[in-house]
């Protein structure tokens, strides 16, 4: 796997500002896949595609209903725009039982009849956020899982696609930790970007990389 190349692809960016008239920290997180709309969309909603990419999930996946991704995040599903115009989306809350929910919002647009860009914003409410977390671990502890999200779709998207199983060890071979690494590090030139001292924001981006990694425990929530 081309490591830098997977990186490189995807824009990141982070903003603070007033979403619903409520204080938050947006990520956004895009990448293009040499794919139709259609059938990026089917593989990013539909129960028997998300596992082969992601990891399994179950509940009621439409409007209103609740999901569960195995050992990972649940929430319910808020709204959904199928493929039109060249366009489609939806958007869930996304919680793991840590504190107030993120919403999830994904959109995805055809830039030609053989590639479809994705765009995933995750949008956390400031005082969501337990005290003193994002001072330690930055934009990286929620960055660098939606990085790994789009390194999923992406291989499975170009035909080489891991099971969650084989994902996980992966990440735990040098160059998954690269990978990782990398992607801790985009993501503090990104809080670097938006005022950070380079110290603090490099400092959270090795805390949340050793997280990853397992050199150091969970924080106590």
């Amino acid at each position: 796997m081309d490591v830098s190349a997977q990186l490189d692809a995807v824009a990141r960016g982070i903003e603070t500002k007033e979403v619903d008239g409520v204080l938050s920290f947006v990520q956004t997180l895009s990448q293009t896949y040499p794919s139709p709309i259609g059938d990026v969309w089917d593989a990013v909603t539909t129960a028997e595609r998300i596992p082969r990419w992601f990891l399994p999930v179950s509940g009621d996946l439409r409007v209103g209903g609740h999901y569960q991704l195995e050992g990972n995040a649940g929430g319910e599903i808020r709204n959904c725009d199928p493929p039109s115009a060249g366009s489609a989306g939806y958007t869930l809350t996304w919680g793991t039982g840590m504190g107030e929910p993120a919403i999830v919002q994904v959109r995805l647009t055809a830039l030609d009849a053989a590639s479809t860009r994705v765009e995933l914003q995750n949008i956390a409410a400031v005082d969501s956020i337990p005290d003193g977390f994002w001072e330690q671990f930055g934009p990286s502890a929620t960055g660098m899982g939606w990085d790994s999200v789009l390194l999923g779709l992406a291989l499975y998207v170009g035909g080489e696609g891991m099971s969650p199983e084989e994902g996980q060890a992966w990440l735990a071979t040098d160059e998954g930790k690269a990978f990782l690494r990398g992607s801790a590090d985009a993501w503090a030139s990104e809080h670097i970007a938006t005022g950070a001292e380079p110290d603090v924001a490099n400092t959270a981006a090795t805390n949340t990389y050793r997280l990853y990694i397992g050199e150091v425990p969970p924080p106590a929530m």
